[in-house]
């Protein structure tokens, strides 16, 4: 413990070296611009920032990478709670309460809960990570694509709350999306699926542009057709940054204490990251929160529960980068390119033969998730200001946003087509009373369980059972089973007249 801690001193004075906090800084505010773009994820925007570190050493490089990855997990929070649009597949979640606070009045204080919880989350993590780094590590090697297939699923079945009090509508939507993950080339056997002969689909659907098109241009055709149903957001009077108090938190202690762990947790299993994360996160606190019953009306819980995890599932994906030289997320991924580059293999021995680089890489998680916050305050005030110009201004600025966003994924005329048209399939949803959430959810985690499915059956013969005989992966398939089927018990027909949805 004490070597941990003289380690991690020297790693905070390698930090504050002039050079090392510039990029921390730089690094720290262009991960919440790329945050805020819609379409440039935080993986496209620290794979840009890649090029850039080829000429520096291999310190300040991981510094600048490091720091563009936790910022990026918050930055979405903003456009998607002011304007609904997120940022990041990561912020989905925030549009059900997020945006609903935004239109109750309560925009800022909105943006003062993702704060805390971000500024908490990634503490946690990164004190864990410290901690338990070689531990946790080795409880991550026994996860295989059985155990990676029961977390989507888990994370799927969120949808049954999802459905506005329609199940069918929201398994409709939820078959929706899961059909256009399907759209390109089989991952596993190499056939063109659902093509048409159409170059556009050769690559497949990128769900950012369904996120884009469905929710931003699509809630902009709703308030053209004066059909929304939600009221513009509005700043009234003196807006001021308002952080949760004492006793606000004291309430809510549970629930982000509960999905700061699980976002460790699931960020430590290779290829899961803070998107599954963040979904998983908000399916628990509908299933076993205290105000469950009023998820996705405008509170806290639904906020500060996705937040917590998608930030702190940062900590647990540098955990197997380090120890194991396994990339637990697109991000570290590309730092571990960036280690490769630079001549450092991550594993078991680096902690012994580059101390002095890891522990400056874990001081500069800290300092960079405290910069986060420290910018995140002090834009909310300004960014809340935003909401008095007149909702014709805002409505342009979020087109523009839109197709910036959408052509930045692929740099594609293709995409801002394909933007365009699920712009359509968006305002259709909202008029005929499809929930959007599950089309988005199965659009994202559909590639996800497709290629888990299919290689535990390559690997085990076809058994379906192996989801069920190994301990993690079967657990998990029982609480799946078990809350659906709960979900399914509360939405019954009261009578036999009834209709069920």
């Amino acid at each position: 413990m004490i070597d941990i801690v003289h380690n991690l001193f020297i790693g905070f004075a390698g930090c504050l070296q002039p050079a090392n906090l510039i990029l921390l800084v730089a690094g720290t505010f262009t991960g919440l611009l790329v945050g805020v773009l819609p379409g440039l994820t935080l993986v496209m925007g620290v794979l840009l920032a890649l090029p850039f570190t080829y000429s520096m050493d291999v310190t300040p490089a991981i510094i600048l990478l490091t720091s563009m990855y936790v910022s990026g997990t918050y930055g979405g929070a903003f456009t998607a709670i002011l304007f609904r649009i997120p940022g990041e597949p990561i912020h989905v979640p925030f549009l059900w309460d997020g945006f609903a606070m935004a239109r109750q009045g309560q925009a800022a204080k909105a943006l003062g809960w993702t704060l805390y919880a971000a500024l908490f989350g990634g503490l946690l993590s990164a004190v864990i990570m410290i901690l338990l780094s070689q531990p946790l590590a080795t409880v991550a090697l026994t996860f295989s694509t059985p155990e990676y297939f029961a977390i989507v699923l888990f994370g799927l079945t969120s949808v049954v709350s999802l459905g506005g009090g329609s199940m069918s509508n929201a398994f409709i939507s939820l078959f929706a999306g899961l059909l256009l993950s399907t759209v390109g080339v089989d991952p596993t056997y190499g056939a063109p699926r659902f093509t048409f002969g159409k170059p556009i689909f050769m690559n497949g659907i990128e769900f950012l542009t369904v996120i884009v098109g469905c929710y931003g241009i699509g809630e902009l055709l709703t308030r053209i057709q004066g059909e929304s149903n939600t009221a513009p957001v509005r700043a009234s009077g003196f807006v001021k940054t308002s952080l949760p108090g004492r006793k606000e938190i004291q309430r809510l202690k549970v629930s982000i204490l509960r999905s700061s762990i699980l976002g460790h947790v699931l960020g430590i299993v290779p290829g899961a990251g803070a998107t599954i994360a963040s979904f998983v996160a908000y399916g628990i606190e509908q299933r076993f929160g205290r105000m469950r019953e009023k998820l996705n009306t405008g509170i806290p819980e639904g906020i500060v529960a996705p937040q917590a995890a998608a930030t702190a599932s940062v900590g647990g994906a540098m955990i197997p980068l380090l120890t194991l030289g396994v990339p637990g997320s697109g991000a570290t991924a590309v730092i571990l390119g960036a280690l490769l580059l630079h001549g450092i293999q991550p594993g078991p021995q680096v902690f012994a033969t580059s101390t002095n680089m890891i522990y400056t890489v874990f001081a500069s998680l800290f300092l960079g998730i405290i910069l986060m916050c420290i910018f995140g305050y002090f834009a909310i005030r300004p960014l809340v200001k935003i909401l008095d110009f007149p909702e014709s201004v805002i409505s342009v600025y979020i087109m523009i946003l839109c197709f910036i966003g959408a052509f930045s994924i692929r740099s594609s005329i293709s995409d801002l087509w394909l933007m365009i048209a699920f712009g359509a399939v968006g305002y259709l949803f909202n008029r005929f009373r499809f929930p959007i959430a599950p089309l988005v959810l199965g659009a994202i985690l559909g590639p996800l369980a497709e290629t888990s499915f299919m290689t535990t059956m390559i690997s085990f013969q076809n058994d379906w059972t192996i989801f069920f005989r190994r301990p993690i992966s079967g657990t998990l398939m029982v609480l799946t089973i078990g809350t659906f089927l709960i979900q399914m018990i509360k939405t019954r027909p009261k009578s036999k007249h009834s209709e069920w949805e």
